[in-house]
């Protein structure tokens, strides 16, 4: 996800879409753990994704 896209987003859409990446990448990590997964870069580039909608979140002053 862009910044662009981030910026756009409701403060409700924010907050909502960082539960469900945080949860989402849990969720893949455990399965990695388990059994590899095809592509271990997913797992970065959403760290990537939640570090940019934590920052905006931060930018706006949300809690």
């Amino acid at each position: 996800m862009k910044m662009q896209e981030i910026k756009a987003l409701s403060d409700g859409d924010l907050l909502e879409k960082i539960k469900l990446t945080k949860s989402s990448y849990n969720k893949l990590k455990i399965m990695h753990s388990v059994s590899p997964l095809e592509n271990p870069m997913q797992l970065r580039e959403m760290r990537k994704t939640i570090a940019r909608l934590l920052t905006e979140k931060k930018a706006r002053g949300l809690k």
